[in-house]
């Protein structure tokens, strides 16, 4: 089969049962265009999360003991049977045309190798922190250009030739980390196109804190990240690391700073920071307008902080 009759294999990491989990399952079962098959991987010993998948009529493997995502992706797309994987995460519950549209985009476009989407802007988990680390990845995603340099596991689906010609996710990622932007990488490297599809929509349901979210940041996402950078010697201008968001972060930073030599100097501070938030906050007016629309002023002014 090819084009719009291609078979699609969807690939679920994951680590422990809860509502989250069962919210992906039933929005695979509501989907308008059905799936092939689900593979749920269960990655370490959970009977809980095996069994609810079975029931909702998944192919279900398990590995003992846990390896990390990466490697239950990469077993899960070793048995598909599908032309194309569509790995999502075990948190997210996937809008009703997921499925559909990821085969209408790689019909369209033969020569795209993969297509990726973004969470929504309704994020399924409350409180302030969750809401606005999820809206964040939204703004990110929808803002970006549609021609991606990185893949995304949480809602990415892929040739499964192409996926299984470069190897896959590299499995030296044992936690939750970037080892979708390195695949993302390699593909490109291989010289594979892949879409962000703005349409594609996922809702993610994980809960943050803010020490949860500072210690993804640090050490799951900026440190192995920027490794991966220095060895590939390039860092493309997308998602995070678009122009507009460099000069962000040497914003945040000369304005944390910026009290330092003032109050050596005996003043300053007040002439200092208004010249660095100013262009601070017109390069994430976006982000902002996007978190005052969905959640106010207050919500926008601690996203404002926050970020």
């Amino acid at each position: 089969m090819s084009g719009r009759d291609a078979s699609v294999s969807v690939v679920v990491p994951v680590a422990a049962d809860d509502p989250a989990f069962g919210r992906c399952l039933a929005g695979l079962a509501a989907q308008t265009h059905p799936p092939a098959e689900v593979v749920v991987v269960v990655d370490g010993a959970d009977p809980a999360a095996a069994d609810r998948a079975a029931r909702q009529g998944a192919r279900v493997l398990t590995l003992s003991p846990r390896r990390g995502p990466a490697r239950a992706r990469n077993h899960g797309a070793r048995t598909a049977r599908g032309e194309i994987l569509l790995f999502l995460d075990a948190d997210v519950e996937p809008e009703a045309r997921v499925v559909e549209i990821v085969v209408r985009v790689l019909a369209e476009a033969p020569g795209l190798a993969g297509v990726i989407g973004s969470y929504d802007d309704a994020p399924g988990a409350p409180g302030f922190v969750s809401r606005f680390r999820n809206l964040l990845h939204h703004h990110v995603h929808q803002s970006a250009r549609p021609e991606a340099s990185t893949f995304w596991g949480a809602c990415g689906a892929i040739r499964r030739e192409v996926f299984l010609s470069v190897g896959g996710f590299a499995e030296s990622f044992s936690r939750p980390s970037v080892e979708d932007i390195e695949l993302g990488y390699r593909l490109r490297a291989a010289g594979h196109r892949l879409r962000l599809e703005k349409d594609l929509h996922v809702k993610h349901w994980k809960r943050w804190t803010f020490l949860s979210m500072l210690r993804t940041d640090l050490l799951d996402r900026a440190l192995p990240w920027t490794w991966l950078l220095i060895r590939r010697r390039e860092a493309p201008a997308d998602l995070n690391l678009r122009w507009g968001n460099r000069l962000s972060g040497l914003l945040v930073l000369a304005l944390a700073a910026s009290p330092i030599p003032a109050l050596a100097e005996g003043g300053g501070w007040w002439l200092a920071a208004p010249a660095l938030a100013v262009p601070l906050l017109a390069l994430n007016a976006g982000l902002y307008a996007l978190l005052l629309r969905r959640g106010g002023p207050g919500f926008a002014l601690g996203g404002v902080l926050l970020q």
